[in-house]
């Protein structure tokens, strides 16, 4: 460029200049603000691997703290299953111990009543035997929740019909509803339902006890109709009681929650409708109450129903035999039970009744008595539990080979467990659970030898 140029090419120049410059300035500017960029981004990488790190850390240390506090949660869990297997442990001991005196009380007073006349004797007599009779149901529930509990009692859920717990039941309580001037009806019902037969019986037994208990007049009904849905079944128990407030209804599924029974009655433990609930959540059944007060309450169980051809053979109903239990006089006993208690009262009991009886406490005891004696028994009564681990199923295996004739005989135990029932029934034999009723060992005596 020269100073010849006129004016206004040196204007156009310096235009041109500017422009130049100011296109230089806005690409440097740009690429101090990518530098600044680049660096600001570099810094905030820095400060979030920190805070990364930081996080991690933290997260470590509660992980680390969780897994203690689960470890701390497991111990305590492992400690509170102990005291609670230990505590079901203990009580099925003792109320297993419990009911070794309290059948020999039951027995004696059966033998003590053949030997009372007088009015006032006979009355004490039954004062003392409904009192062991509520022990003996105290005994029983607390057994019940102990094993259930503790695991011990577990379901065996298969097809059964309702008619196989319904007609025995009318059977039971049909004298009781008489004795209290009120009505008793259980309708028939040919249903199938899926449901353990001991413990749905224990359910229904409860329900209609808690009925007649509470009931003042009129009557108690039970009876099923079908469910909501065909797959259900729904039984109820009714009764024309003085009803439960609404507040109350559920608290009395409790343990020890009773109401007010009936002036013929005494007051329960209230352990029947805690075991219901307990026996019914087990079943996978749902048990409801529908009550009012002053107009009675209505007990509905739902189960499923199940087909009446798949119920096994041996649970179908039989028709019920009226026995002549008479003709005992002479019969030859042979009673092992290890209990001294117990043995006594057995004895006074069936030398009342006209047996001869030969009471022993062992297998060995009673092979050494026979080969004294030199005559065989016609029936064997033996306890279950003998002393040193021995069964009476061993006992009564070990007479009948030596006598080389199977010899009838019953098993007779304060063990409640499912496994001593299988046990026995593989054998052939009948049981007999303690505290023993009188009448039943009688009506088993008549049977085996008849």
């Amino acid at each position: 460029m020269t100073a010849s140029g006129s004016p206004e090419e040196l204007q156009r120049e310096a235009a041109k200049l500017r422009k130049i410059n100011a296109a230089l300035m806005s690409r440097v500017e740009r690429s101090m603000d990518q530098q600044f960029n680049a660096f600001s981004l570099f810094e905030t990488a820095i400060a979030l691997d920190q805070q990364v790190r930081e996080r991690t850390r933290q997260l470590r240390d509660a992980l680390h703290s969780i897994e203690t506090a689960n470890q701390d949660l497991f111990r305590a869990k492992q400690q509170a299953e102990a005291a609670s297997s230990l505590k079901s442990s203990v009580l099925i001991s003792v109320t297993h111990d419990l009911l070794q005196p309290l059948n020999a009380a039951r027995l004696t007073l059966s033998a003590l009543a053949d030997e009372v006349s007088s009015d006032r004797g006979i009355t004490m007599v039954g004062q003392v035997d409904r009192s062991l009779a509520m022990l003996e149901d105290l005994l029983r529930s607390l057994l019940e929740i102990a094993k259930l509990d503790a695991g011990a009692l577990r379901p065996d859920v298969r097809p059964i019909l309702l008619s196989t717990l319904f007609e025995p039941l009318e059977r039971e309580f049909a004298p009781i509803a008489a004795k209290r001037g009120l009505s008793l009806r259980i309708c028939p019902c040919a249903v199938a339902v899926f449901s353990d037969a001991m413990m749905l019986r224990r359910i229904l037994q409860n329900l209609l006890a808690n009925a007649l208990r509470y009931t003042r007049r009129g009557g108690v009904i039970m009876g099923c109709r079908p469910g909501p849905g065909s797959s259900r079944v729904r039984i109820e128990v009714y009764d024309t009681g003085p009803g439960i407030p609404e507040p109350q209804q559920e608290a009395i599924f409790l343990e020890f929650q009773r109401g007010q029974p009936s002036a013929e009655d005494q007051a329960g433990f209230g352990l029947g409708l805690s075991i219901v609930r307990r026996f019914a959540k087990a079943l996978d059944h749902e048990v409801r109450l529908a009550s009012r007060v002053g107009h009675g309450s209505t007990f509905k169980l739902e189960l499923d129903r199940a087909d009446p051809a798949a119920v096994p053979r041996d649970l179908h109903p039989v028709e019920y035999v009226d026995h002549d239990y008479s003709g005992l006089e002479g019969a030859k006993i042979l009673l092992i039970e290890n209990d001294l208690a117990t043995a006594e009262a057995m004895v006074s009991l069936l030398e009342k009744w006209g047996c001869d009886v030969v009471a022993t406490t062992s297998s060995k005891d009673a092979l050494q008595r026979l080969s004294a004696l030199g005559a065989a028994p016609e029936t064997i009564i033996a306890d279950l539990h003998l002393d040193g681990d021995e069964s009476g199923l061993a006992a009564i295996r070990d007479i009948r080979q030596f006598l080389g004739r199977d010899v009838a005989a019953m098993i007779v135990t304060a063990d409640y467990s499912e496994a001593a029932a299988k046990e026995a029934s593989l054998y052939g034999l009948e049981v007999l659970t303690k505290p023993i009723r009188p009448a039943e060992l009688r009506a088993l005596l008549s049977f085996l030898l008849s």
